[in-house]
């Protein structure tokens, strides 16, 4: 890993670290490369929607899977200097297992001056049964010509 890429990870993590929701849910940056993030988070029964049953509430996956579709523009090679979400359509397909961790992958496919595209999926333990999938639209903030880094 290079420079570039080991601040851009640090900045990620920072970013992440301060988002008072994702602290609460105990995101965990695991992977930040070229457009492309991983962020998982653990089961905890705080974030259990039913009681009955013991699945997350679906909230806690949306927050997960907007937060990772964000880190993935953030490290998109055009670097832009921040985003924020304009649109995410979450399809959920089943329940989270009770018990175990959920990871959301995304991938920015596609990006604008000022728009960047995303798709993501969610997953627990069982990578070939996803929990949800996205697709979203970020906006993209460059740095203002003739400003400092």
């Amino acid at each position: 890993m290079d420079r570039s890429e080991e601040a851009k990870l640090r900045v990620a993590r920072q970013f992440i670290e301060a988002i008072p929701h994702a602290r609460a849910l105990g995101m965990q940056l695991d992977r930040l490369h070229d457009g492309v993030a991983e962020i998982s988070m653990p089961y905890d029964l705080r974030l259990v929607g039913d009681p009955r049953t013991g699945v997350i509430h679906g909230g806690a996956v949306s927050a997960l899977m907007d937060t990772c579709c964000g880190a993935a523009v953030m490290s998109h090679p055009e670097a832009p200097a921040g985003t924020a979400t304009i649109d995410l359509r979450i399809d959920y397909m089943r329940a989270a297992t009770p018990g175990q961790r959920i990871t959301a992958r995304a991938a920015c496919y596609h990006v604008t001056r000022t728009v960047a595209f995303v798709r993501a999926t969610a997953h627990d333990e069982d990578d070939a049964r996803p929990v949800a999938s996205a697709t979203g639209a970020f906006t993209i903030e460059r740095p203002h010509e003739g400003a400092k880094p």
